[in-house]
């Protein structure tokens, strides 16, 4: 089946304290930003007005994923295959398209509970982007902002077949863990929708801020190396060291955001064919580094 999702758009972060967002988003992460409708906050890392927005609220975590579909088309098609498998949609407010800058947009929680934006038709301007602290750029074209880690504790088989049985996903990797010897085993399995090795992935593990981690990847080790500088400058907590994963080849480190979910900067990822990858089964997170453990500290 062809995916009927394009990319992950888009990412909704809430945040009590969107100044600190502000100072995080340009000086930690290397995005510009700008004022969003309703007091909220728009991260810049392309072309796009945004690929993180951040609205205020009274509890700081992971709001929404936003599914982006190349035009209305591929939109409606989304939108029927939710509604014929029984999938409650919900059209986006007039406010809500403004606020996404999208022409369409259809509102659905997966089983476990996660809000999920399907649109189409980008509104936003198209102008360069520059980054406030020198960042060159970040690797968005075809692909969408990054991925998503979302949390399926109770739900995992469920959530995992809305995304692959209706919208057309396809498991690049499949992966069990444990945290310590006593610990129950936990799934985690990696979908993609287009070249990019995962643009969302599913973990049996729950998590309270909503999210278990974002990724966004730069071009170079060396802008790996910088932020991982700067995250330790503006003291922001490390989440895990740097290493490089097994899977999709990402060279990465992790942090806190200011919405208590955790952020992956890398570069590197490994690129796939929707059509033809093979799912694999991971034996192990990473090749080297990835000290999970310093995020429990």
């Amino acid at each position: 089946m062809a995916a009927k999702i394009d990319a992950l758009g888009y990412v909704v972060a809430q945040s009590t304290d969107i100044a600190k967002w502000k100072h995080y988003g340009e000086q930690v992460l290397g995005m510009s930003t700008s004022d969003a409708p309703g007091g909220g906050l728009y991260l810049k890392m392309d072309e796009r007005d945004f690929r993180i927005a951040v609205v205020p609220g009274d509890e700081d975590r992971y709001l929404a994923s936003g599914w982006e579909c190349a035009d209305e088309a591929r939109f409606n098609a989304a939108c029927d295959a939710l509604k014929g498998a029984g999938v409650a949609l919900t059209d986006g407010t007039d406010d809500e398209k403004a606020l996404r800058q999208v022409s369409g947009m259809a509102v659905f929680t997966d089983p476990e509970g996660n809000r999920h934006e399907v649109t189409w038709g980008n509104t936003s301007a198209s102008t360069p982007f520059v980054s406030p602290i020198g960042v060159e750029g970040f690797k968005t074209d075809g692909l969408g902002m990054g991925h998503t880690v979302l949390p399926a504790a109770g739900t995992f088989d469920e959530t995992e077949k809305l995304f692959v049985d209706v919208l057309g996903f396809r498991v690049s990797d499949e992966f069990s863990m444990q945290f310590g010897p006593d610990a129950p085993v936990m799934r985690m399995h990696f979908l993609h929708c287009n070249g990019r090795h995962h643009s969302l992935a599913l973990g049996e593990m729950p998590n309270p801020a909503g999210c278990i981690h974002i990724m966004v990847e730069v071009n170079s080790k060396d802008e790996v190396d910088a932020a991982a500088d700067r995250r330790e400058a503006h003291n922001v907590k490390l989440m895990a060291t740097m290493g490089q994963h097994e899977n999709d080849l990402m060279t990465s480190f992790y942090m806190m955001t200011p919405s208590n979910f955790a952020l992956e900067y890398g570069f590197g990822g490994r690129m796939i064919d929707h059509e033809t990858w093979e799912t694999t089964q991971g034996e192990k997170v990473s090749l080297w580094g990835h000290d999970f453990s310093v995020g429990f500290q």
